[in-house]
């Protein structure tokens, strides 16, 4: 029992991304939709089945996630808070969230220089998510 690890146990690497997919939870899924759609200005693939529905960010690289609709989807204001990337300016994105039917609870903040800046907005199905970005 002591500081000498085992040379048989396998070295374990730290964890590089805490977060490895994302669900935001809609009543209205169209709606939903139609809000990231604008903000980010793509277009969502979406999957509809049965009572479920699914609609993904498109991420090539890095962490994805999706929109999703049906029993147990409950949007809410509290709980844990997801952090969009907003690429080089979040201002770019931050300036449609009204526009889209959600509104801004704090606006751009200097979080300091080296992590940058974040902003917290209302969805149209009224999810509080942030937004970060470096610049």
């Amino acid at each position: 029992m002591g500081g000498v690890p085992s040379k048989n146990k396998k070295e374990e690497k730290p964890i590089k991304n805490y977060v490895s997919w994302f669900e935001i939870p809609a009543v209205n899924f169209q709606q939903a939709v139609d809000f990231y759609n604008h903000i980010y200005g793509f277009e969502m693939e979406k999957n509809v089945n049965g009572n479920y529905a699914m609609a993904f960010f498109p991420a090539k690289n890095g962490i994805g996630g999706a929109i999703v609709a049906g029993p147990g989807s409950t949007p809410s204001d509290s709980g844990p808070l997801i952090y969009l990337n907003a690429g080089n300016d979040l201002n770019a994105i931050l300036q449609k969230v009204e526009e889209a039917g959600g509104r801004i609870v704090m606006s751009k903040t200097l979080i300091n220089k080296e992590s940058g800046y974040f902003a917290i907005f209302i969805d149209s199905e009224g999810n509080k998510l942030a937004l970060h970005s470096k610049n």
